[in-house]
């Protein structure tokens, strides 16, 4: 059984296609904590959010693998940017982890964002939406809809099997 540590069904949705798929396993959702801020801010930050949250939920009875995903925002020179992270975990103790795609934050949203507010209640404010991450999130609503916030995570997901898949090359 898989658990992914999230029933937000932006999340939990690519999670149960991918590990259906792939390796024709039923996947659940549970909440638990991330232990870093609710808006993670850069790599190693938003990488511990998803590997305490894969690794919580492993530890669920009856789970065999843990999935991890965090949504994080970096600063650099040309502004704020939005990318992903899996991580999953496997009751063996593999795991395998990758960052997603990026985009580029709005000046005015990467600007509330830098001051401590968390990016999902930033976009429904100044898209005048209620629960954005909860569907398209952030990156539906800056691409009109061309990538939903799911996609987003399918891919993330994907990218974070290798060592499961090709497990011969990551010894």
């Amino acid at each position: 059984m898989v658990i992914v540590g999230s029933t937000n069904p932006a999340k939990l949705n690519p999670a149960r296609a991918v590990f259906a798929e792939v390796f024709g396993l039923e996947t659940l959702g549970i909440d638990v904590p991330s232990g870093v801020p609710e808006q993670p801010v850069g790599y190693e930050e938003t990488l511990l959010g998803a590997k305490n949250r894969a690794e919580a939920a492993l530890r669920q009875p009856g789970a065999t693998w843990g999935v991890g995903l965090e949504g994080g925002v970096e600063f650099n020179g040309y502004g704020g940017w939005l990318f992903n992270i899996a991580y999953v975990v496997r009751e063996d103790g593999r795991s395998g982890f990758a960052r997603g795609g990026s985009i580029l934050l709005p000046p005015e949203v990467a600007a509330r964002v830098r001051l401590g507010e968390e990016l999902g209640h930033v976009i429904d404010d100044v898209a005048r939406l209620k629960d954005s991450k909860k569907a398209g999130g952030a990156v539906g609503f800056l691409t009109l809809g061309r990538v939903e916030r799911a996609e987003f995570w399918r891919h993330t997901l994907e990218l974070a099997l290798p060592r499961f898949l090709r497990s011969e090359f990551y010894l």
